[in-house]
C-alpha cells in the first residue's frame, strides 16, 4: 500500500502500512460499537413505530396520576388565593369602620 494513498494520519507521519495489535484492536472494538449501536436503532425506532401495549398501559396510567396531580394542586391554589382575599377584604372592611384621628 502505498503511504500517500492511505488517508489514516497515523500512516502519512511515520510511514508505516500496517497497524500496531492495540490499534487494531480499537478499530475491531468501535467495529463492535457501531454493530450494537446499529441494533439498538433499530430496536429503539421498532418500538417508537410499534408501541407496545404494556407501555401504553403503563403511560396512561401515570397520566391519570399527573392529571388528579395537577387537579389537586389547581384547587389548592385557588384555595389559597380565595382565602387571601376573603381574610383581605376582612382586613379591608375593619380597616375602614374605625374612625381615623
Amino acid at each position: 500500500m502505498d503511504a500517500s494513498l492511505d488517508t489514516r494520519p497515523h500512516a502519512a507521519a511515520n510511514g508505516e502500512g500496517e497497524l500496531s495489535p492495540l490499534e487494531q484492536e480499537v478499530l475491531d472494538e468501535y467495529a463492535k460499537l457501531v454493530g450494537n449501536l446499529d441494533g439498538l436503532s433499530t430496536i429503539l425506532a421498532e418500538l417508537a413505530a410499534n408501541p407496545s401495549a404494556e407501555i401504553l398501559d403503563a403511560l396512561r396510567g401515570l397520566e391519570r396520576k399527573t392529571t388528579t396531580v395537577f387537579t389537586l394542586l389547581k384547587a389548592s391554589v385557588y384555595s389559597i388565593v380565595l382565602q387571601q382575599e376573603i381574610f383581605g377584604d376582612e382586613a379591608g372592611g375593619e380597616e375602614g369602620s374605625t374612625p381615623r384621628r
